[in-house]
């Protein structure tokens, strides 16, 4: 028994599969090319009224911490280490947006688990 398909589906099954694998290799490329240029640039973030400033990739690594000599105090080290968590957490949120940004470009917020 064959199952039927109703008119005007059914009509180009292998050529529709053939051109949506074409669209997915092309999409797959541009977020390749995308990634790619997003792990080349740098972010920097700063806290402490510019106190403490940190720069990451787009590959998510810190690359610089620079630290006013004024903040640095023997005795509130605390103080500085909570200055240095703000600053590269800011850094590193700003990297992870700019990518989720560039992508949701991209896929047109395509929703496919496993695809971003």
């Amino acid at each position: 028994m064959k199952a039927r398909l109703p008119q005007g589906y059914g009509g180009g099954g292998a050529s529709n599969l053939q051109q949506i694998a074409r669209q997915a290799q092309k999409l797959q490329e541009r977020m390749a090319q995308v990634t790619q240029e997003l792990e080349e640039k740098d972010y920097t973030a700063s806290s402490g009224g510019d106190a403490v400033r940190a720069t990451v990739t787009g590959k998510m690594e810190v690359k610089a911490l620079e630290i006013k000599p004024e903040v640095v105090d023997p005795e509130d080290v605390e103080m500085l280490s909570d200055l240095v968590i703000a600053a590269v957490n800011e850094a590193l949120r700003a990297a992870a947006n700019d990518k989720e940004e560039s992508m949701g470009k991209i896929s047109g917020s395509l929703n496919v688990p496993g695809l971003l």
